[in-house]
């Protein structure tokens, strides 16, 4: 099974990931590689949502078999914020460090610092649209931990772990994360 599929993203850390995650058979193009340098619009309400209109966008613009996902921290004291708009928590800059402050400053008072990570998949091949969801649960923790990975990882510990995903590397974190489970369901379909 040889087959080439565009990953709807310019997010370099999320490539790399995905790659890694991929067998070798299949290539992944990136949206800069068949020429789509505009910022493709995320405003559905929901993650599975954004997923969807990432991947449609790619497809009905560009011609190509993708895949697109989106992914939220889902916090419980918080309602499940701050969900689908994660990235730009704390605005539209997308800051990483100016989110996780949010977070915490918004987490000071609760005691209760349950979470998880959801990714939501969305693969638009042969003419059919196909979804595949990885949730990881944990617990935040008050301080940043670790160099690796992105996003919220330096203050996420997944549950049974007592390293954050930043204090992960990238091939720990990829078998257990969100993305990764996401990723597994993924690959299992396409090797049917």
């Amino acid at each position: 099974m040889k087959l080439s599929l565009v990953f709807a993203s310019n997010n370099p850390n999320k490539i790399k990931e995905i790659q890694l995650l991929l067998p070798k058979e299949i290539t992944i193009l990136s949206l800069e590689e068949i020429g789509c340098l505009e910022d493709i619009p995320e405003t559905a309400s929901t993650i599975e949502g954004n997923a969807i209109l990432k991947a449609n966008y790619v497809t009905e613009k560009y011609g190509y078999s993708c895949f697109a996902d989106d992914t939220g921290l889902e916090v419980a004291a918080l309602n499940g914020e701050p969900g689908v708009y994660s990235a730009r928590y704390a605005g539209e800059q997308k800051n990483a460090d100016d989110n996780m402050t949010k977070l915490l400053i918004n987490l000071a008072e609760k005691e209760n610092k349950n979470a998880q990570f959801k990714t939501v998949i969305c693969l638009n091949l042969n003419g059919n649209q196909h979804l595949f969801e990885g949730i990881i649960k944990g617990n935040i923790i008050n301080e940043k931990r670790g160099s690796e990975g992105f996003g919220y990882d330096p203050i996420f510990i997944p549950n049974g772990y007592s390293k954050t995903f930043a204090e992960m590397p990238i091939t720990e974190k990829s078998k257990i994360s969100h993305r990764g489970l996401a990723v597994e369901k993924l690959v299992a379909f396409l090797s049917e």
